[in-house]
């Protein structure tokens, strides 16, 4: 008998641990709720590239300031005959400049979002962060006559929640391969020899019009003659994504490559 209640007393001891253990277990998860996406099979990820074994890049153009870069920059386009490219767009940007924003779209040209204030979005809270895609999605949906689905979030700043957000409101997060560095102003040579060595198929390439990027249109030219002849061929993101399943990362925090204050 002895026996007995030793035995049930062990047993009752072992599910009451185990009962302690999937409480407390069950408190983190909730804690941590928006910190974990290991128990999301598909998690929100942000697109650098996409895996293809077509020689086809994406240009891609951020525009936040200025009027003196972005025109020059669609005349060189059209005259090299290239057609597809995606320009992200800020929205405050875009209403005080809507006559560039018309002569984007009515090149063919993609436009996806910038976001509103060119800000840190990964130290606003939810709400703040729902508010600024949501904004910009309401002034380029009224300029351009079409709601984004591409986002290019401010400075390259993002974290889970952000991503999160963002797809809830039907936005892809996009990010680069490779970077021109050309809002440093490095020089020409510089900016050439950075896209063209770092080019890959399923490649997406940060370029910037906006006007603190001052050697962008002249170094312009060079890149597409250069990489026409290593055989590339220009696609818009969407057609690169079109291509086949994207390749993202999902990220735990801030990321540590993202940039500082860019124009």
């Amino acid at each position: 008998m002895n026996h007995f209640f030793v035995y049930n007393a062990r047993n009752i001891k072992r599910f009451l641990f185990l009962l302690l253990a999937a409480v407390f277990s069950a408190g983190v998860v909730w804690a941590e709720k928006d910190n974990i996406s290991v128990f999301s099979p598909h998690p929100p990820a942000a697109v650098y590239s996409v895996p293809t074994d077509r020689k086809v890049v994406a240009l891609t153009f951020d525009i936040s300031w200025g009027d003196k870069r972005a025109e020059p920059i669609l005349d060189i386009l059209k005259n090299k005959g290239v057609k597809n490219v995606t320009f992200f767009l800020s929205s405050p940007w875009s209403k005080t400049h809507p006559e560039i924003v018309k002569k984007i779209v009515d090149s063919g040209y993609e436009i996806g979002s910038h976001g509103h204030k060119h800000d840190y979005y990964s130290r606003y809270t939810d709400e703040e962060i729902r508010n600024q895609i949501a904004t910009a999605d309401g002034i380029l949906s009224e300029l351009t006559g079409r709601s984004p689905t591409l986002i290019r979030l401010p400075n390259g700043d993002f974290d889970k929640r952000v991503l999160r957000i963002a797809e809830s409101l039907n936005y892809k997060v996009i990010q680069w391969d490779t970077d021109s560095l050309d809002w440093k102003n490095p020089g020409v040579d510089t900016i050439v020899s950075r896209v063209v060595t770092k080019a890959h198929p399923g490649d997406i390439i940060l370029l910037h019009a906006s006007d603190s990027s001052k050697q962008t249109h002249e170094a312009l030219p060079i890149i597409i003659d250069q990489l026409r002849a290593k055989g590339y061929e220009f696609v818009t993101v969407s057609q690169l994504l079109s291509q086949t399943e994207t390749q993202g990362h999902t990220v735990e925090d801030k990321p540590s490559w993202s940039r500082m204050a860019l124009p």
